[in-house]
């Protein structure tokens, strides 16, 4: 499989092709990056390590690698602010992301390629990819609550003193303020959260505190997120790479599940080789599943205001 990353150079994209390199499972990953110095640098580190990873083709290129791509990934655009939403990125990032698009376009895809949206706000230039790109739309994701997920897991691990692999719980919705923890199905070990010794709501409260605040917190101390993107971008990859139909909360057109409809937002959705295979809907605790709508018209509403 061809993986190829449109803002390659950058921090997300470098750490996600590192990621990807040490998981040993993609046969060529490709660099795109406006700064071509940059994007060959990072290419160039890679390879001086392939030796002890992965036999793999690793290349920096123009636009002109996704012709032949299985997944694109973009991660190009502006960084979040310490003091901004992830929507406040909407009216800098939506030009460069419709031009990103057009350069996709003007060069041509597979026809079971899949797009995968990292570039922020995620959820509203999901949307713009998937009504701008000749593909259907379950072959268009979005990273959504990936990272957030993966970040709700390690707090609460860190806070229980378990190990992080044994934590399952699940953020939905946008990937932004208006995401949705799904406490009613969290478990630790397959056992039920709230039956878990030393879990009490001051602790869920405080999990959930520190998960919200944990990107501007890594933006404000070291400038950006980069290692657990990229391995949160890898594990959805794998997921399509290997086919292995696993449930994922990325960020896919809705028709329906949760009452949701033409917002792309984040519900469990099984993952494979083309793309979007389904959506898995549980019963949720009345309070999630309005959050949940609130959560998916936050987002309706930004579409309306600057995508039409």
């Amino acid at each position: 499989m061809k993986v190829s990353i449109v803002g390659g150079g950058g921090l997300v994209g470098s750490c996600a092709a590192f990621a990807l390199q040490a998981g040993r499972i993609v046969r060529e990953i490709a660099l795109v990056d406006v700064n071509r110095d940059l994007c060959e640098g990072q290419a160039l580190d890679l390879l001086h390590g392939s030796s002890l990873t992965a036999d793999q083709k690793i290349t920096a290129n123009g636009t002109e690698a996704v012709i032949d791509s299985d997944v694109i990934v973009i991660t190009a655009g502006s960084r979040r602010k310490p003091d901004e939403s992830r929507l406040d990125l909407i009216n800098r990032n939506v030009d460069l992301f419709r031009k990103i698009l057009a350069d996709i376009k003007s060069h041509g895809m597979k026809q079971d390629a899949i797009v995968f949206v990292v570039s922020n706000p995620v959820d509203v230039l999901t949307y713009l990819a998937v009504k701008e790109l000749p593909l259907p739309s379950h072959q268009v994701i979005g990273l959504g609550t990936v990272l957030d997920t993966t970040r709700l897991r390690s707090m609460l691990a860190l806070q229980l003193d378990v190990p992080p692999t044994q934590v399952q719980a699940t953020i939905l919705g946008e990937h932004g303020d208006s995401m949705v923890p799904i406490w009613s199905a969290a478990q630790i070990g397959g056992l039920p959260l709230d039956k878990f010794p030393g879990v009490n709501q001051s602790v869920i409260s405080e999990v959930e505190k520190k998960t919200r605040g944990s990107g501007a917190e890594v933006i404000g101390k070291k400038g950006g997120a980069g290692f657990a993107v990229g391995v949160s971008i890898a594990d959805v990859i794998h997921s399509i790479a290997l086919d292995q139909r696993r449930i994922m909360p990325v960020s896919s057109l809705q028709n329906g599940a949760y009452g949701l409809r033409d917002v792309t937002v984040s519900v469990p959705t099984v993952m494979g080789r083309a793309g979007v295979l389904d959506r898995i809907e549980i019963d949720l605790w009345p309070k999630e599943r309005m959050a949940l709508q609130n959560s998916g018209n936050v987002v309706r509403n930004t579409i309306d205001k600057v995508v039409g």
